[in-house]
């Protein structure tokens, strides 16, 4: 059962919290033109403490994005350039040895890799092969990377905002079932409006220089996430989740005919977890201190679409899981209160 909260401190935190999202929106603007619901979805993925994938073709911002994201947050920024090349310790760290000078003494000592930061932005993740990839598992589920059997705790907060290359495309390596798993929204990105599209060509092509500001640093964030984390859900809110998550699995006995019929796996228990979340924060965004079944379909599509697989029959029948799931929203009904 939902706990007793004060309503009016509650009141009172939502509309801090509202305002500074829509603080960091106004800076983020200054340089991304358009793109409005990708911007509000990383952010909440953000206030929601979650990893954020952007799918995109390449020339769309998504790097710009998070560059400047990371400029308008007081935070430590680093960016990654995935590569074929790149190897795990390019990311976690390795060890090197020291020798003491005048003596024969060696240790060996842990170099924190650029995982070391509160905005990691890695950028072409699927241009790397699998086992660098996996790299960041640990990072991104326990926030800490272990080496050499000694544990080294991330800094606080600590998001991973990674662009991606459409799969079809040459030079790519398809993210693994478990790394997708962690990134709490999969965010497609497509191409700007006709006037998004001028003004990004008017902007860009004359001696124009934009500097933003800070407006929020690490531990306003953890205070936002708190925020976002107490906002009260009603059971009925809770069991339309659920149904969502559980009847999107194939061998689910109550799963719709077109569930069986075109998935080979659905979602798992993470996607329920993040859908809350999600909807605690555009609840919370949206000045209220109640979260309804609106707030969690506003997120279905970012939270389940890379955590359902489409089979054999659905790609001849040219189906892909942006369907799935508007079927899926169509087919789950509301329970009664």
């Amino acid at each position: 059962m939902p706990q007793q909260i004060d309503t009016d401190k509650m009141i009172a935190e939502i509309s801090k919290l509202s305002q500074s999202f829509q603080e960091i929106k106004k800076e983020i603007g200054k340089v991304i033109v358009g793109q409005e619901d990708v911007i509000d979805q990383v952010l909440v993925t953000v206030l929601s403490g979650g990893h954020c994938l952007i799918l995109g073709v390449p020339g769309l911002a998504k790097t710009l994005l998070v560059r400047c994201l990371g400029e308008a947050m007081d935070l430590e920024f680093n960016r990654i350039q995935f590569t074929p090349d790149l190897m795990p310790s390019d990311i976690t760290g390795t060890e090197i040895l020291d020798e003491e000078v005048g003596s024969a003494k060696r240790s060996l000592r842990f170099v924190k890799g650029p995982v070391f930061t509160n905005i990691l932005l890695a950028d072409e993740i699927n241009r790397t092969p699998p086992k660098t990839q996996a790299a960041l598992l640990e990072a991104m589920q326990e926030r800490h990377v272990t080496n050499g059997g000694m544990k080294f705790d991330l800094p606080a907060p600590f998001f991973v905002l990674a662009t991606q290359n459409p799969i079809e495309q040459e030079g790519t390596y398809p993210l693994p079932e478990a790394q997708l798993d962690r990134f709490m929204f999969l965010v497609r990105m497509d191409y700007p409006g006709r006037k998004d599209e001028i003004q990004i060509i008017g902007q860009t092509t004359v001696n124009r220089s934009v500097k933003l500001k800070h407006v929020i640093n690490g531990p306003r964030i953890m205070e936002l996430q708190r925020i976002v984390r107490d906002i009260p859900v009603s059971d009925h809110v809770l069991a339309y989740t659920a149904d969502l998550v559980r009847m999107s699995r194939p061998g689910y006995p109550e799963s719709p005919e077109f569930i069986r019929k075109n998935l080979n796996y659905g979602a798992g228990p993470r996607a329920g977890q993040y859908l809350i979340l999600a909807a605690k924060a555009w609840a919370g965004l949206n000045g209220r201190v109640n979260v309804c079944c609106e707030d969690v379909r506003r997120s279905v599509q970012s939270v389940m679409f890379h955590r359902i697989a489409c089979n054999f029959h659905a790609a001849g029948e040219g189906i892909g899981p942006a369907d799935i799931i508007n079927k899926l929203i169509k087919a789950v009904p509301e329970p009664a209160e």
